[in-house]
């Protein structure tokens, strides 16, 4: 699957935006994030595994933690994905009118 395929599937899920959002504010441990949510230890596991195999987030070891904090440019790069379409359609309109 492609890393923009992966990103998607990530991002459709409200746990791991809401996992997301956190770490927009800073960087956290997985304990940290599971603090969050009223789910398994397990559970945020597999979603941080889906975020990190998107490369929406990278996990550095420090110690016995490990941090995990944004990649933001997977997110330059769905975002220039959605504005390929936005420059796409402000031609198409152009070209149609009179």
């Amino acid at each position: 699957m492609s890393n923009q395929n992966n990103a998607f599937k990530a991002l459709s899920d409200p746990t791991r935006r809401k996992i997301l959002q956190m770490l927009k504010e800073k960087d956290l441990t997985a304990g940290e994030i599971a603090d969050a949510f009223h789910i398994s230890k397990p559970s945020i596991s597999h979603h941080l595994n889906l975020l990190k195999r998107a490369n929406l987030v990278i996990d550095e070891r420090q110690g016995q933690n490990i941090i995990y904090s944004l990649n933001t440019t997977v997110f330059q790069e769905l975002l220039g994905f959605f504005l390929n379409f936005i420059d796409k359609e402000e031609v198409d309109d152009n070209e149609f009118k009179f």
